[in-house]
């Protein structure tokens, strides 16, 4: 391969569409595909519509979708912000999020007492094996699938470890939710109001982001898989993240099953410091989102598709929101969405350019890279012209 074809953006250009698929297969095998994720998320959902009436009552199961809502409208940012310099399609967040809501749920409604069921005979405490041994394996088996799922299926939308954290904490989210719904409206009918907001500070303000902890060290584990694909890290990594996940929630339902009276101690030793090292691994995943925007992008920039000035602004998010302003501001709502196209876009070019760069082999590669820069340089007239050059 020559210099000139390892320069980013110096010779990839279209070959030509690819001639349409005559027959009517790849719409039949979407339709049926989109129709058994819709059958099943359905099925779920009645069944734990059926679940929740049953064990709260009407107004238990409002009141827990009230409060529950709460974390999640804590939770699901805070993911989209890890996220936002690369989007993830919305139809796989919305995927992960009903996965963990519907599937996992349903999953470990039955998993969990069949397995607690197993160590009824034997001469252990069921409520401490249920919550240190079962549930972690139970519930992080369920949910890392989903995530597995996406990796799987959507090879080219997982590309690294901030979109397995992405994937895994959404879905995380939406079994914590449902989750929520449960405990909250299970306390509102045993115990009334008090117990509904007893629930309500410990699960939803004071461990919102307890679930996600989890789960996310699975997903952070198959993103640095897409980093280096070779047979021992594709199979050590996940099981190791998956191993540290279901560690964790053990701990993590331990410290709370034994803490009795000295919850709070127990929950400023153990589970505080737990959060602190999840809420240093989001930031160190998000300078890295960054690191790799701007060196891709530098790389563009040398061959002449960015000038310095932009590359500046594609990797930091406040210089996007004030990118996106001034082309508010001097082009209306039509400069504006054409300046967050070209901000999507960026990131979904250097994506394609880190995959060029390390030799993956798939084709399809440099010609999204290819597509991406004829339509980079589209959106650009669009609200470049809006105004004077300041």
């Amino acid at each position: 391969m020559t210099q000139q074809d390892r320069a980013p953006g110096a010779v990839h250009r279209p070959t030509g569409p690819l001639p349409p698929n005559e027959t009517r297969r790849p719409v039949l095998r979407r339709a049926l595909g989109w129709g058994l994720v819709v059958s099943v998320f359905v099925l779920c959902l009645v069944v734990l519509a059926a679940t929740i009436g049953s064990s709260t009552g009407l107004m238990g199961a409002l009141l827990g979708v009230l409060a529950a809502a709460t974390a999640i409208g804590i939770v699901v940012p805070v993911f989209l912000w890890v996220d936002r310099l690369e989007a993830e399609p919305a139809r796989l967040m919305w995927f992960a999020f009903l996965w963990g809501a519907l599937v996992s749920t349903v999953g470990a409604l039955l998993l969990n007492g069949l397995g607690i069921a197993v160590f009824a005979g034997l001469q252990v405490d069921p409520e401490l094996v249920g919550a240190v041994v079962v549930a972690p394996l139970v519930e992080e088996g369920l949910k890392g699938l989903g995530v597995l799922l996406i990796f799987v299926l959507a090879r080219r939308e997982f590309n690294g470890v901030v979109d397995g954290i992405a994937y895994a904490g959404v879905t995380a989210a939406g079994f914590a939710f449902v989750e929520n719904i449960l405990y909250l409206g299970v306390s509102y009918q045993e115990l009334g109001g008090e117990g509904l907001l007893a629930v309500f500070i410990v699960r939803c303000l004071m461990s919102p982001f307890a679930h996600p902890m989890f789960t996310v060290c699975f997903g952070l584990a198959l993103g640095l898989v897409t980093h280096r694909r070779t047979p021992g890290r594709t199979v050590l990594l996940p099981l190791l993240g998956f191993a540290a996940a279901v560690f964790l929630h053990a701990l993590w339902n331990l410290a709370a099953v034994t803490a009795g009276s000295g919850f709070f101690l127990v929950y400023a030793v153990v589970q505080v410091p737990l959060f602190a090292g999840f809420v240093a691994i989001l930031l160190w995943a998000r300078r890295r989102e960054t690191w790799m925007l701007r060196e891709y992008l530098t790389g563009y920039g040398l061959n002449g598709w960015f000038t310095p000035a932009e590359v500046a602004m594609l990797a930091s998010p406040r210089e996007r929101r004030r990118a996106r302003q001034w082309a508010r501001d001097r082009g209306g709502p039509r400069a504006e969405r054409a300046m967050e196209a070209f901000q999507d876009e960026a990131g979904d070019l250097a994506v394609a350019r880190r995959h060029i760069d390390r030799g993956d082999p798939d084709p399809a590669w440099r010609e999204r890279e290819a597509r991406l820069l004829v339509s980079v340089e589209q959106h650009r007239r669009a609200f470049v012209p809006a105004a004077a050059a300041p």
